[in-house]
């Protein structure tokens, strides 16, 4: 039964295996490497349009599709390279799309802000703040309908969390109690707009208890306690108890785009969240446990590095898509059994 007060999760210690600390090392350094090598990218102008990176949330991500099983669905915003590669997605293809390539996972259609991979499970990559909630609950809601054991992931930002489309979703999936968990990656930061100046209500789960929706707030820059809340969430959805609102507070160390100097924030704020990275404390667990050695890791951040570089090969080699795409996949044609006009 649906409960208004919103519960506080605790760190855990050690309640997982060596192979998943190892394997959450190995996800959230492969989106780092490969967000660091985005970002060089654009830079260099291989990569053009808006560039959203997740350097520094990579546990929200990583804790959620550990806890979750293949045929779950996940849809987020624009800042959407992280989310298919944890799912599975060729990072081939991601790259080919970063550079706007016929072989992108978007066929070169949707470059950085519109990933989709449906074979992974993947409906988006969606540019507008907030179009993706009510898209996720009716993915929830076609679960539900077809009588699955599957749910959806919507992922939101803090800045979408003001959306009316948002209260929209929640109140509807709650009435139908639908499958559904709104995770909201809450870096700080809607674009360069503090949480605190957009809203009087400052802890986003709060938002919630207008529907009796269980709400969650997560320290999400470790992920061991993202897996934990997520795990619970999904238990209830799966149980047909409907959904779970997720504050996940986390922290991004790069600007809003790659053209935000981020200059609302100070350097001491930044360097506070740096000493909490969620790969670094990862990675001490592993060391301290003798999990593996520092040489060990280092072999795979270079395999890594490898694999990264592999893909930017791809999407180089790869051609830009015909001009005839352009009006690809934009009409559906339709026989009617009279005539139009």
């Amino acid at each position: 039964m649906a409960t208004s007060k919103t519960k506080k999760t605790t760190g855990s210690k050690l309640k997982f295996s060596k192979e998943q600390y190892l394997n959450w090392y190995e996800q959230m350094l492969y989106m780092r490497r490969f967000e660091e090598k985005a970002g060089q990218l654009y830079g260099q102008q291989k990569i053009k349009g808006f560039c959203h990176l997740y350097i520094g949330q990579e546990a929200v991500v990583a804790g959620a599709v550990s806890a979750l099983k293949e045929g779950d669905k996940h849809i987020t915003a624009y800042r959407d390279h992280a989310h298919p590669l944890a799912l599975g997605s060729d990072p081939k293809k991601i790259m080919a799309e970063l550079f706007a390539k016929e072989t992108g996972v978007s066929k070169g259609n949707g470059g950085s802000m519109h990933m989709f991979d449906k074979e992974h499970h993947f409906y988006g990559g969606h540019g507008i703040v907030g179009g993706q909630v009510p898209l996720g609950t009716g993915i929830a809601f076609a679960e539900k309908y077809n009588d699955t054991d599957n749910l959806c992931v919507t992922y939101l930002g803090d800045g979408a969390a003001r959306q009316g489309a948002f209260h929209e979703a929640l109140n509807l999936a709650m009435t139908m109690k639908l499958p559904v968990l709104f995770v909201i990656e809450n870096n700080g930061y809607a674009m360069g707009t503090s949480v605190a100046r957009t809203s009087n209500v400052t802890d986003l789960s709060e938002l919630g208890r207008a529907y009796e929706m269980p709400s969650v707030t997560v320290d999400a820059m470790n992920v061991e306690n993202v897996h934990a809340a997520v795990e619970i969430a999904a238990k209830r959805a799966r149980k047909g108890d409907g959904p779970t609102l997720l504050e996940c507070k986390t922290y991004r160390y790069k600007g809003h785009s790659m053209s935000d100097p981020a200059k609302y924030r100070t350097k001491e704020e930044l360097e506070k969240y740096k000493k909490l990275d969620p790969i670094e404390q990862v990675k001490q667990i592993i060391l301290k446990n003798k999990f593996a050695k520092e040489d060990e890791l280092a072999v795979i951040d270079k395999s890594l590095k490898e694999k990264v570089m592999e893909s930017v090969k791809f999407a180089e080699e790869s051609n830009f898509p015909p001009a005839a795409q352009a009006f690809e996949n934009v009409y559906v044609q339709e026989d009617y059994p009279f005539e139009m006009g």
